[in-house]
């Protein structure tokens, strides 16, 4: 999670029950923000010890978001399982007012109606 309030989104759904970790904010060359200056290292220490089984992303879908999930996941790999959470469209909304990349991101994320 990049930030403080992600950990109260998702503790608000009761349903993970595992560790956080925040990062502190985006990977964001833009403005200045490398991953030097978060708390990546110190999550590739957590991941890597050997009773951590998988290590779920859950990053903001934005240019930000993806340059972190990807260069976190890069990291992670060698030492256990990485997944993200999915992204799609919330209940209640419509497909004609849904932009193409949320679209395309809740098609790559379907499942099967039993599961």
């Amino acid at each position: 999670m990049a930030d403080s309030r992600d950990v109260i989104a998702l503790e608000k759904t009761r349903e993970y029950r595992g560790q956080y970790h925040v990062l502190g904010g985006m990977i964001s060359p833009m403005d200045g923000i490398g991953p030097e200056q978060l708390t990546i290292q110190a999550l590739v220490r957590r991941a890597s010890q050997p009773h951590i089984q998988e290590v779920i992303l859950a990053i903001n879908p934005s240019v930000e978001g993806e340059t972190t999930t990807l260069y976190i996941g890069q990291l992670l790999k060698p030492f256990t399982k990485v997944t993200r959470i999915a992204f799609g469209l919330p209940m209640g909304g419509d497909l004609e007012y849904a932009d193409e990349v949320t679209l395309a991101r809740a098609l790559a994320g379907r499942r099967a109606l039993d599961d």
